[in-house]
């Protein structure tokens, strides 16, 4: 009876869409994949109560071997689970932006970029003694700065006070109250577009380079 119907023909499914090639092959967050760059490293111990530590490693641009490691700071593990996932969550944002491959925190070591690095340790530091309730706005508030911004930040409190002893002194209290005290929305509106703040004074800042 359907013998003089035409027979359907099923197309192939198509192949899916191979991913372009990123920019430059990275480990972790960003980190070039050469010999001995610059870099940060976030130690993970196994277990649920062992703190994290971050450490920075100056590569090739340090000036000794004794040198080339610092230790930045020592934060509580439940700190850390705090504000692990909006980090990756921003890291890896900015790093498709550069077309690179994104990271995740995993046990051990997982290197984070030399931008990056000084990033979350500002927010490292804005936390290890912050009450765990202001965790959430000191988050908010540190999303909410220029990358620019944490550069700066981290120069000025690395330089005298970049150690895991230093939580008392200096920037470090400073940036506890500045980005653990409140949401800084209404603030961020009054900031100037663009096209208000007139020409740049500077080029492009080089981000996740060799």
């Amino acid at each position: 009876m359907n013998a003089g119907l035409p027979k359907t023909v099923s197309s192939p499914p198509k192949a899916p869409a191979k991913r372009a090639a990123y920019a430059h092959p990275t480990r972790g967050f960003g980190v070039p994949a050469t010999s001995d760059p610059h870099h940060f490293v976030v130690a993970i111990p196994r277990g649920n109560t062992a703190p994290i530590l971050i450490r920075e490693h100056l590569g090739m641009g340090s000036e000794s071997a004794r040198e080339q490691v610092i230790d930045r700071v020592l934060l509580e593990r439940a700190r850390w689970s705090a504000i692990r996932a909006e980090v990756q969550r921003a890291f890896n944002a900015r790093l498709a932006e550069h077309n690179l491959a994104g990271g995740t925190w995993k046990v051990g070591e997982t290197p984070v970029d030399r931008l990056l690095g000084k990033e979350l340790c500002i927010l490292a530091w804005a936390v290890e003694r912050l009450d765990p309730e202001k965790i959430r706005v000191a988050v908010r508030n540190w999303l909410a700065l220029r990358p620019e911004e944490r550069w700066w930040l981290f120069g000025m409190t690395a330089v005298a006070t970049g150690g895991p002893q230093d939580a008392e002194k200096g920037w470090r209290v400073a940036l506890r109250f500045a980005l653990g005290d409140v949401a800084q929305n209404a603030q961020l509106k009054t900031r100037m577009l663009p096209e208000q703040a007139g020409p740049q004074e500077h080029g492009t800042l080089p981000l996740f380079h060799d």
